[in-house]
């Protein structure tokens, strides 16, 4: 489904977001979901008139299993780079352990509507990339929509936020959420699973000047508010916390 003008999300679902981002006849994929979204692809592709012929990349915004999805699938069957940043590239591949630290608060209806939701998708199915080309602070890829890349540690060292100037939006990864899919909260909020909570706060101040009109998680429905709004609920939230 259409989430900003040129970018879609594919299914209906905003608890594990995979985003298509179209420039110029061309596609980027941002995250790779479940392993089970792989058939839902070719079902948005077909939905904004392109085919799995028109993706050049996926590009990650970190490691975690949740995101790595079908990246390997696309890489190995299609021959669709995928990329990540360096700090993140041994996680992406499965060479080092979850830097996650524990589920912190939950509640058991969220939290096992996720679980359920990864399960039937083929969320123990993921497998770890083979191979991985991998990408700095402040790079721009070479990539359709070409998105400055920044780097929001925190989530996982290699947390990268994506900004696609020329559609106005701001592809943050984990680095905040919308939704906590281990609570059920909505609303800016430091993503569950975060192996850092003190320095993904931190990471907010890199990215909370970017004026875009589209912040899109990696759980969660878009965010319209502003950036900078954004980062300030968060900020509120956590310091009544």
């Amino acid at each position: 489904m259409e989430v900003a003008p040129g970018i879609r999300r594919i299914g209906s679902d905003s608890r594990i977001n995979s985003y298509l981002i179209e420039e110029g006849g061309r596609v980027t994929i941002v995250d790779a979901g479940v392993s089970g979204l792989y058939a839902d692809l070719w079902v948005e592709l077909a939905d904004m008139g392109q085919t799995i012929d028109d993706v050049e990349a996926l590009v990650l915004t970190h490691g975690h299993s949740d995101h790595v999805g079908f990246a390997e699938r696309l890489r190995t069957e299609r021959h669709v780079p995928v990329s990540v940043h360096e700090a993140d590239a041994s996680l992406a591949r499965g060479e080092v352990k979850n830097p996650s630290k524990g589920l912190g608060p939950t509640k058991i209806g969220p939290i096992a509507g996720f679980l359920w939701f990864t399960l039937v998708r083929g969320g123990l199915r993921t497998r770890h990339i083979g191979e991985v080309s991998t990408f700095g602070d402040g790079a721009t890829l070479d990539v359709p929509g070409s998105p400055k890349v920044i780097l929001a540690p925190g989530h996982t060292p290699g947390s990268a936020v994506l900004h696609f100037a020329s559609r106005d939006a701001l592809l943050v990864g984990d680095a905040l959420a919308t939704y906590a899919v281990t609570t059920g909260a909505h609303g800016p909020q430091i993503s569950p699973f975060t192996a850092d909570a003190a320095q993904a706060l931190d990471s907010l101040t890199r990215f909370e000047a970017i004026d875009a009109n589209w912040v899109l998680p990696g759980h969660g429905d878009p965010w319209t508010g502003g950036t900078s709004e954004a980062v300030r609920l968060i900020r509120g939230s956590t310091a009544q916390a």
